[in-house]
């Protein structure tokens, strides 16, 4: 058997946008398929210090695959405070998830991960739109789009 190509991901964006829940839905789906481990969204953020303050401040690493791919996957901070630990991420990373959430749209620490990871030679980011579902204004959703496009590396699809 072939050895599967290592790649390097990560989760970037705002806090409370849902990088964690994305990592831990992304582990749950493979592993219903027997490529990785199922870890719960509260085992992901697990230091004490994380789990008191209700925010991540440390990178969390998971690692899954596919039938071509082994990922070592980041979830990075999306906190201000913690930047610097999202910077350390984004330089091993081989690209990115962007997640944003539809409803907050681009936050101030959304534009500066994506300039960071720009910066810390990521080559490509895709973005997640999260919470859809949380919004009743279909201009409103449009906006976030068009928003999110004017970035040269992120790539936008909507899933449907």
């Amino acid at each position: 058997m072939p050895m599967k190509r290592h790649v390097n991901v990560g989760t970037i964006g705002h806090v409370d946008h849902g990088k964690t829940t994305l990592t831990a839905a992304i582990t749950k789906v493979l592993a219903e398929e027997g490529k990785a481990k199922a870890i719960a969204f509260d085992e992901i953020d697990k230091a004490p210090e994380e789990k008191k303050r209700g925010i991540p401040i440390a990178m969390a690493h998971v690692e899954y695959e596919t039938v071509k791919r082994q990922y070592a996957h980041v979830d990075c901070p999306g906190h201000a405070d913690y930047v610097k630990n999202m910077i350390t991420g984004a330089a091993q990373m081989d690209g990115g998830i962007l997640v944003v959430s539809a409803p907050d749209g681009l936050m101030p620490q959304t534009k500066e991960h994506i300039l960071l990871a720009r910066k810390a030679g990521v080559p490509s980011l895709v973005c997640f739109l999260n919470k859809v579902d949380d919004i009743d204004d279909p201009e409103l959703l449009e906006l976030v789009e068009m928003e999110l496009h004017g970035f040269s590396f992120v790539y936008l699809t909507r899933y449907k």
